[in-house]
């Protein structure tokens, strides 16, 4: 029997020394604690993922290969299977280093390198070819990389080589409805290849992406013999027959459907506030849904960071938003500064007066209000070398209700891939978990509060419809003709598509936010901004 773990580990981009020293201590731990014979790490453990265009400084991906070279040296008593860029005859490639009895024993080399949505696979590496099985403890193991398990080639050369247990490593980024897709795929190689198989993904925030971890183990059969946690790091350790029969490790369960969007956001926003150094935190909070979502994430994800939340009325702000911001802070046990922006929005307007007097002089009014809010908080973050969090969301974003240099002023946006509705429904769902939120936030109406009485139903389509056609439109990848064909009607869907398409300038200004969808605006949504192409 082979005893196999699988570590699902945050790998820190660009910090090599480090990720060497946590793959040593972890497989310390499954030599000593489990009697583990192998232990695999995720892809580009060394390196994190993805590197981008540090993988074309020869000097990094060389640093990586010296690294691996004294891992290799420190483990003597069990076998690691350790992702990093390997450089060979004036080729990078995405490889698995085999290190067995203090040695780099063998390299696999990805076969399928992936070229679409977040990935730039083919920019940095070649393709290998060849197939990598070896024995361990009795059992025939063979190896691949990430996208070589979603084509049947990969898996089946090592079937072909005896394969009874094939081991895949991952940075798979999660988006929703991932987990069961690879669960469904992983099972379709098992089928054909009739070898157990098990899946090691990365956790952690890059940037925009969020890797959920939930590494598996399927036996010969396809049933899951172990599974790890979601969004946090495990180690998940089963034993493995030649037969392809694996004995029942632990199984973590998965999140309901909020719980586990809420978790990946989380996710996101710490390691991007921890890994950037931020220390402190500072958001506006308007009494509406989205900053109060925002604040409460924050909160949850950040307990060791100091959290400003500034309310910033102006003469069109409701009493009632002011009193719900103030009661939000106080459930959640933080001093809410009060920065009200009437004198400088006139001192604004005042110094302006002759020179907008334009079309858009009431829209410019009040977008003159969410700069004012924006250089405010800018100010706080930079005083307090601090980060601010913008609280604007999907729908916003994708047509352009948003303010350049007000509300989308910022370092992150934690609800940036996330849609209003789906605002609403993690907000209900906070709340079920503690009451945070007041009551009155998720049933008025939402509004900017830049004008008298105003509402975004003034501008906009409402948010359970206008989100149906922006999750066709921009996750789905749908056109105008599917949409009509699907029953919304044409002023709607004309009206919306215009809209995105103006809003394009906008977002390649926007700050990074979290990926929790098959398509989010940032690395695979790249649409050139001055474009004469109506969808």
């Amino acid at each position: 029997m082979l005893t196999l773990a699988l570590c699902q580990m945050r790998c820190a981009v660009g910090d090599i020394a480090g990720n060497a020293a946590r793959i040593a201590e972890r497989a310390r731990v499954a030599r000593t604690a489990h009697q583990a014979a192998l232990i695999a790490f995720p892809e580009l453990a060394l390196t994190g993922y993805p590197p981008e265009d540090l993988l074309l400084r020869p000097d990094f991906v060389a640093q990586a290969q010296r690294a691996l070279a004294a891992l290799a040296h420190e483990s003597t008593d069990i076998d690691l299977l350790v992702g990093l860029p390997w450089a060979e005859d004036g080729q990078v490639y995405n490889a698995l280093a085999w290190l067995h009895a203090g040695t780099v024993a063998d390299v696999y080399r990805k076969q399928i390198l992936p070229n679409y949505g977040v990935f730039d696979e083919r920019r940095y590496f070649s393709p290998g070819r060849d197939a990598l099985v070896r024995t361990v403890a009795g059992v025939r193991v063979g190896v691949t990389i990430c996208e070589d398990l979603w084509e049947p080639g990969p898996v089946a050369q090592c079937a072909a080589q005896g394969a009874q247990l094939v081991v895949n490593i991952n940075a798979s980024p999660y988006h929703r409805g991932k987990a069961p897709l690879r669960l469904t795929v992983a099972r379709e190689r098992v089928g054909a290849s009739r070898a157990a198989l098990a899946y090691v993904n990365m956790i952690g925030g890059q940037d925009e992406l969020v890797f959920d971890g939930a590494s598996f183990i399927l036996d010969a059969g396809g049933a899951v013999a172990a599974r790890g946690a979601a969004f946090a790091e495990d180690l998940v350790v089963a034993r493995c027959a030649p037969s392809g029969t694996v004995a029942e490790g632990s199984c973590a369960p998965w999140p309901e459907a909020e719980a586990e969007l809420y978790a990946a956001l989380q996710l996101g926003l710490a390691d991007y506030v921890r890994r950037n150094g931020f220390r402190t935190v500072v958001l506006g909070l308007s009494g509406g849904i989205d900053s109060a979502l925002t604040l409460a994430l924050c909160h949850d994800a950040l307990p060791d960071v100091t959290l400003k939340p500034v309310m910033m009325p102006s003469p069109y702000t409701q009493a009632i938003s002011r009193a719900d911001a103030q009661a939000q802070a106080q459930a959640l046990g933080l001093d809410l500064a009060v920065i009200p922006i009437d004198k400088l929005y006139a001192a604004f307007a005042e110094a302006l007066d002759g020179q907008w007097q334009g079309p858009g002089h009431a829209l410019a009014l009040e977008n003159v209000q969410a700069r004012v809010r924006g250089t405010l908080l800018m100010g706080i973050a930079n005083a307090h070398e601090g980060l601010v969090v913008v609280t604007s969301n999907k729908s916003e974003l994708a047509v352009g209700y948003a303010t350049l240099y007000g509300d989308m002023a910022g370092g992150y946006s934690p609800l940036k891939d996330v849609l209003k509705t789906d605002v609403y429904a993690l907000a209900r769902w906070r709340n079920r978990c503690s009451p945070v939120i007041p009551q009155r936030v998720l049933e008025r109406a939402p509004s900017a509060e830049l004008r008298l009485d105003q509402k975004d139903s003034d501008s906009l389509p409402p948010y359970d419809l206008l989100d149906q056609v922006l999750a066709r439109y921009i996750e789905d990848g749908w056109g105008r003709e599917r949409l009509l064909a699907d029953g919304f009607e044409a002023p709607l869907v004309d009206r919306v598509l215009m809209l995105v398409r103006r809003a394009e300038h906008k977002r390649r200004q926007a700050p990074l936010g979290t990926r929790v969808t098959v398509r989010a605006f940032g690395r695979d949504w790249r649409y050139p901004v001055t474009a004469a192409y109506e969808a």
